[in-house]
């Protein structure tokens, strides 16, 4: 699963999901992408069981780009535990992903094979998606 080697804080504030994603909004690599509609956290695991649908639908065929990372540290305290007693224990890591943000890219496979393994991504999303596609815009 994803992660990073190392950080320089072991553990991170919660934050806010406020505006829409201005970095990673369009395709730069492939010709389809998963782009998501609503905030959130997609954890790793998330993020792998997506890879592996896409892998799978696509038959080695094409190649595919993921253009989140997990770097956020995600705490939970253990279960049935008085409050106090400092910050709990990092359970998995996450990806804060905002409205527009492009998930993740496939490219070099038949359109019908592209659109189907990403809707089949788009169920392990805990946030909404839509599928887009490239757009040539042809010069005069």
């Amino acid at each position: 699963m994803l992660m990073p080697k190392r950080t320089k804080f072991p553990k991170m504030h919660r934050g806010r999901m406020r505006g829409k994603a201005s970095r990673g909004a369009e395709l730069h690599y492939g010709e389809y992408g998963l782009q998501s509609l609503d905030p959130g956290w997609i954890s790793a695991r998330q993020i792998e069981a997506a890879r592996r649908a896409i892998v799978r639908a696509a038959r080695r065929r094409g190649k595919v780009w993921i253009r989140i990372f997990p770097d956020k540290p995600i705490t939970q305290r253990a279960a049935e535990t008085r409050m106090g007693k400092g910050k709990g224990n990092v359970e998995y890591w996450a990806a804060v992903v905002k409205p527009g943000r492009v998930m993740f890219e496939v490219g070099g496979m038949p359109e019908d094979v592209a659109l189907e393994a990403l809707r089949l991504a788009a169920y392990k999303m805990s946030v909404r998606t839509k599928v887009i596609r490239r757009t040539e815009f042809l010069s005069e």
